[in-house]
């Protein structure tokens, strides 16, 4: 067995989450700042060694993952895997906080956008992320070892949160309260 490296990164802001609209699986754009943030994941990876790199279906982990590739010529295969996908707010998804807020108050925002089990009508809750999240952990463990490669993950707010929570052993109540900032990368070892 020998570890291997997983570095795991949030894409750059969004129009939407400037906005703070629950951005889910719209595919909302990096904003200028957002443009930023991927650049600065790019510089501080750019020193980091990895074969393959995955990414999601939106384009706001796409354009991150391309900046952050100027740097790693090395990385020669890439993966879409929607396992690690932002978490459908169902109905929410578009909406803004505020619309929520003030049409639920704040207990029910609170429940639903930080509780572990609770999710909107048509959406998904941090328990059902985690679920995906864990079986993406499982087949990475798997891809890693078969191509002896380190690898980059372009990812979602929340299931970066839910990856950090398996990774780290950490509690629920510690991983809902986590913010996942947009110029951060999280380096992992993993045994293959």
């Amino acid at each position: 067995m020998k570890k291997r490296k997983i570095y795991l990164f949030r894409h750059g802001e969004t129009f939407y989450n400037e906005k703070r609209i629950f951005t889910g699986w719209k595919d909302a754009k990096l904003s200028p700042k957002g443009i930023k943030s991927a650049k600065k994941i790019a510089i501080k990876l750019k020193n980091k060694k990895f074969q393959i790199a995955f990414y999601t279906r939106l384009s706001r982990s796409k354009d991150t993952l391309r900046k952050v590739l100027k740097f790693h010529p090395e990385c020669k295969k890439l993966i879409k895997d929607d396992r690690m996908i932002e978490r459908d707010y169902g109905i929410l998804d578009g909406k803004s906080h505020e619309f929520l807020l003030k049409g639920k108050g704040k207990k029910e925002y609170d429940k639903i956008h930080r509780g572990f089990n609770a999710k909107a009508k048509g959406g998904e809750s941090f328990a059902m992320v985690e679920k995906r999240v864990k079986s993406f952990i499982k087949d990475l463990k798997k891809i890693m070892k078969k191509n002896k490669a380190d690898v980059a993950i372009s990812a979602h707010g929340n299931s970066i949160r839910l990856f950090r929570k398996i990774m780290e052993g950490a509690t629920r109540k510690q991983a809902v309260k986590w913010i996942i900032p947009y110029d951060k990368y999280y380096e992992y070892s993993m045994e293959v």
